[in-house]
């Protein structure tokens, strides 16, 4: 079993409910990495149905989760379709809710017999032997997640501030070898540095308010590549959006989200 296999882990306790625990490995300073629990809640949700691949979540984060601690998963049936499973999960700890969820889930194994015509393609950027790993350093945050993680950055977007733009890209993996899956593509879309890094420099933390990702196929193993872009900020909010490629250069996932640019005395993790 893999680390993210074991510590997105849950327990069934009852139908509609899940044990978990919530590992400090994934952590952005002190608090755990946003797409690390939404990908805890999905572990429940995808028991709940005949559909296991995320194609669309979208979660609200509430408050911070608290990383070594147990936690527990609350789970709603939406609508069990032919093709699509709607569910909804809410991700507790010490009473107090963390995240909400709602998630649709088909089979991406299962082709729709329809030939695709549109796409985007994987933007040009150096190999992964190639970049830059990502620092905490620069950011201005310690970074436990980069021991489950690895992110290695386009050398022309890895210091603080280097980019001259909201944009960061580069490539991300398991930090053991394990092959991405749907799920692990939830994680990534919110693991890489904020993109505001790139243009405003040590950012520190940037947590997330609101987080969507669109999952477009099942990755083949290896490297994900990601790109990242923010071209709205204002009053402290972001508007992010992004992309996730895998080695083949097929298009694996989309997201957007709104995160807050905090100051520099609630930067810290805290």
């Amino acid at each position: 079993m893999s680390w993210f296999e074991a510590e997105t882990a849950v327990e069934r306790v009852t139908d509609v409910r899940w044990s978990a625990h919530v590992s400090g490995h994934w952590n952005i300073g002190t608090n755990p990495n946003g797409g690390y629990l939404a990908a805890i809640a999905l572990r429940a949700l995808r028991q709940l149905g005949p559909h296991t691949d995320p194609i669309s979540v979208t979660t609200h984060f509430l408050r911070p989760g608290t990383a070594g601690a147990a936690a527990e998963v609350i789970t709603e049936v939406l609508r069990v379709g032919r093709t699509i499973t709607t569910a909804r999960a809410t991700l507790v700890q010490d009473g107090r809710a963390r995240l909400e969820m709602i998630a649709s889930l088909a089979d991406l194994a299962s082709p729709s017999g329809i030939e695709d015509a549109l796409t985007i393609a994987a933007p040009p950027i150096p190999p992964p032997d190639q970049c830059v790993l990502r620092s905490g350093v620069e950011q201005g945050i310690d970074l436990p997640i980069l021991d489950r993680v690895d992110i290695m950055l386009d050398g022309e977007q890895a210091t603080a501030g280097q980019a001259g733009a909201a944009e960061v890209s580069g490539w991300i993996r398991l930090g053991d070898g394990a092959p991405p899956d749907a799920l692990a593509l939830v994680l990534f879309a919110d693991a890489f540095p904020p993109s505001l890094f790139g243009l405003l420099g040590n950012v520190g933390w940037v947590p997330s308010v609101e987080l969507t990702v669109h999952v477009r196929r099942r990755p083949a193993a290896g490297w994900i590549l990601g790109q990242f872009s923010t071209s709205d900020l204002h009053d402290g909010r972001m508007i992010e959006d992004g992309a996730l490629w895998d080695e083949s250069g097929a298009l694996v996932a989309q997201m957007r989200q709104i995160g807050l640019l905090l100051s520099r005395a609630d930067a810290s993790g805290g």
